[in-house]
């Protein structure tokens, strides 16, 4: 058996989680995606699918439009939305972005847990993101460690990848992880 990177064995520099393509769930001309690969996509996604855990142990998936920053996914909620009521009660959370194709285009799952963002430096610069991302009806005030908008406010939070899926739809198949220390 040859040694080939990109087939399958773990890769990783100081600042790339490690990458690994699953060749379970690949095609034999299939190599790992690189981590910038991924990114920009994360960064380019409009639309996430959220999955948090209700208190009782019930799921909950909603869509919702996110902001890549700093090596980060970051989302807002109302603070009497289910989503922020079951991160208060446990923060690990799915984000999924993908096409909702069969044979084309990319997917990718994105697992970590949601801390709140309460910095007012932090929350600026991240207004400012979801303003230059999806326009001027997402521009929010930020005051009292969240985000306003119109009559409400917003909790802010972030999601530092522990780990990350991708996989490849069409010619080749793939599936790729990346794990993060």
């Amino acid at each position: 058996m040859s040694f080939r990177p990109e087939r399958g064995l773990p890769s990783m520099t100081l600042d790339e989680p490690r990458t690994r393509l699953d060749e379970r769930y690949s095609e034999p001309t299939a190599t790992a995606t690189p981590w910038s690969q991924a990114s920009t996509l994360l960064e380019a996604a409009e639309l996430f699918w959220i999955s948090t855990v209700r208190p009782e142990g019930r799921p909950h998936v909603t869509p919702l439009p996110a902001v890549w920053s700093q090596g980060a996914l970051h989302f807002c909620t109302g603070p009497e939305e289910r989503k922020a009521r079951n991160l208060a009660a446990n923060p690990q959370v799915v984000l999924t972005t993908g096409t909702s194709t069969w044979n084309k285009g990319y997917d990718l799952v994105v697992e970590g847990e949601a801390v709140r963002v309460t910095d007012e430096d932090r929350l600026l610069a991240l207004a400012a993101g979801w303003e230059a991302k999806y326009g001027e009806f997402w521009h929010f005030e930020v005051r009292d460690g969240c985000f306003h908008h119109g009559g409400g406010s917003a909790l802010v939070f972030s999601v530092a990848p522990r780990t990350v899926f991708g996989f490849g739809k069409g010619e080749p198949f793939s599936q790729t992880r990346w794990r993060f220390d």
